[in-house]
This record gives C-alpha cells, sequence and structure tokens, in this order.
C-alpha cells in the first residue's frame, strides 16, 4: 500500500484520487470563503441556504471530472407549483455559483427541516455538460427523487451514465459561516477510466467492496476544516494496494456578470426592443440573480 502525504487543510479545494486495483475514481471537496460568497448574495432562510450549499457541493464534485478546460456543467432542478421554483447551479474551471428562486411565505408554513419532496412537491433533476473542446452539449434528466440532491444525482449516473456512484455531502452553519464537504466516488468497469465500459455491474464485488469503504465517511469529517483531503481519502482507503491522488482546482465564486458580457447580450436584440427595455435615464437595467447585482446598461 502507498502513503499519501497529509496535503494542505482548509477550504475551496478539490482533489481527484483512484484506486487502480479496484477500477475506481473519486473527488472530494471541502467549500468554505467561496461557498459563503455565493450564499451571501441572498437573504436565504436556513432549509434554502442548506439546499443551495448541496447543490454547489455536487456542481464542483461532477464538473470537476469534465477534462477539458472552459468545459462546464450546469445542474438544474425546476418544478411547476412548488416551494423552490428553481434551483440552478454550475462549475466552470473551479468557479461556482448558484440560485434559488422559492416562496418565502409558503416555506416558513414547513418548519425547520423540510424534506426534498416536501420543498420540490414532483420535479426532476436536469445535468447538462457543455464540451468547449467539441463545442457539444449533453444533458440527462432524472425524476428529483429520494431523501437529498446527492441521491438524485446518483440515479442520474446509473440511470444516464450507467456509472455506479457513490456520493456523499455534508454542511455546517455556525451562524455566520457555512463550511460544506463531499465525496464522489465511481467504479469503471473494464479498467482505466475512458475506456468504453461494457459490463456494467452495480453488484460488481469490486464496486461493493469500494462502496462499503467510502459509505463509512463521516459527517464531521467531510467539514473538518483541519483534516486534510488527502488524509481523508487515506483514512477511507489506506487498506489498499495503492491510492493515486491529483490536487485539482481551487473553487471561487464564478459569476461572470460584467457589463462587457451584458452589453454583448442586448445588443443582439432588435433596437425596437432595446427601446421598449430602457428606463426614464436610457439605460436598461440587468438584474443578475447569481450574485444580486443590477447593472445599468447603455447600448
Amino acid at each position: 500500500m502507498n502513503s499519501i502525504p497529509a496535503g494542505e487543510t482548509g477550504f475551496d479545494r478539490l482533489l481527484g484520487f483512484t484506486l487502480p486495483m479496484r477500477h475506481a475514481r473519486g473527488r472530494v471537496v471541502r467549500l468554505g470563503p467561496a461557498l459563503d460568497k455565493v450564499l451571501s448574495a441572498h437573504d436565504y432562510p436556513a432549509p434554502i441556504r442548506h439546499l443551495l450549499a448541496e447543490a454547489l457541493v455536487l456542481a464542483a464534485l461532477i464538473g470537476s471530472l469534465l477534462k477539458d478546460e472552459a468545459s462546464q456543467l450546469t445542474m438544474q432542478a425546476q418544478t411547476e407549483g412548488g416551494i423552490v421554483e428553481l434551483l440552478v447551479c454550475d462549475y466552470k474551471d473551479g468557479a461556482v455559483r448558484g440560485y434559488v428562486l422559492h416562496d418565502p411565505e409558503r416555506l416558513a408554513m414547513l418548519g425547520a427541516n423540510p424534506s426534498l419532496y416536501a420543498l420540490f412537491g414532483q420535479a426532476y433533476l436536469a445535468i447538462t455538460f457543455d464540451y468547449a473542446v467539441t463545442g457539444q452539449r449533453y444533458q440527462g434528466i432524472v425524476p428529483l427523487e429520494g431523501d437529498s440532491l446527492s441521491q438524485a444525482c446518483e440515479s442520474y449516473f446509473a440511470q444516464s451514465e450507467q456509472v455506479p456512484t457513490l456520493m456523499r455531502t455534508a454542511i455546517r452553519w455556525n451562524g455566520s459561516e457555512c463550511v460544506a464537504g463531499g465525496l464522489l466516488v465511481q467504479h469503471l468497469a473494464e479498467g482505466e477510466e475512458g475506456r468504453e465500459r461494457l459490463h456494467v455491474r452495480m453488484d460488481h464485488p469490486e464496486w461493493e467492496h469500494v462502496a462499503i469503504l467510502a459509505g463509512s465517511v463521516r459527517h464531521e469529517e467531510l467539514v473538518d476544516r483541519n483534516l486534510g483531503l488527502e488524509s481523508l481519502v487515506w483514512r477511507l482507503f489506506h487498506e489498499e494496494e495503492e491510492v493515486r491522488v491529483e490536487p485539482l482546482a481551487r473553487i471561487e465564486r464564478g459569476c461572470r456578470c460584467t457589463i462587457e458580457h451584458y452589453r454583448d447580450v442586448l445588443s443582439r436584440f432588435p433596437e425596437s426592443e432595446r427601446a421598449e427595455m430602457q428606463g426614464d435615464d436610457g439605460t436598461i437595467a440587468v438584474d443578475c440573480a447569481f450574485c444580486s447585482r443590477v447593472f445599468n446598461i447603455t447600448v
């Protein structure tokens, strides 16, 4: 077995790892200041803050599976008539952003810990991969079912990708700061990452072994800033013959709103439509839901 250096402690880090003898790969992430910046854009009540924190962790874990720079992962849950009308977040080169549109009055009637179904009702989860190199887009849609977003994402990989996947998340809020961590582990049957998976088995002995080890991760370990991600991986898989780790992207808040971007978007509208959008001062007010800023654009 190989020992793993303790590595860095702290927040806003992504770590990749592989278990070559088990044909498995994984990601582990811990968010702190970057998460607080995203959450601070709106005064979210506790259940919504928890929901968005979990979604951002999942977006980082899944998005980090993309190999090419400038490729993007977008995760969106939408429903008609649900207390949460829209949840959207994305990941691109280490940058995350997210937003939740919800009904505060109906939410207040649910109590402190509403279930996923209570928040969304009948809803669907869409996961979209935009590949920068090829320009292609791939989207998978699954029912938003289970007790958490993590379970819904596991269902996505099982149904749309046919990849056995385990995901765990943890969120801690101390009244002023939020910490969130997550773990993703997948079994790539037939060997190395990138090979065609010809014989997918959700009950493969290799996968069952890895899933048991990964599933033993504790909530406290995922959000412990003093526990390096390398050390966490070693705790879980130290009995394996070989464990390889690879530091991945640093995480930051990634709202991409700029005056130049919105001016470019608005320039594509017909002049008559732009005139209707203008206020009394001759500018067009554009409200960015992600960062809660209003841009007054002159076009």
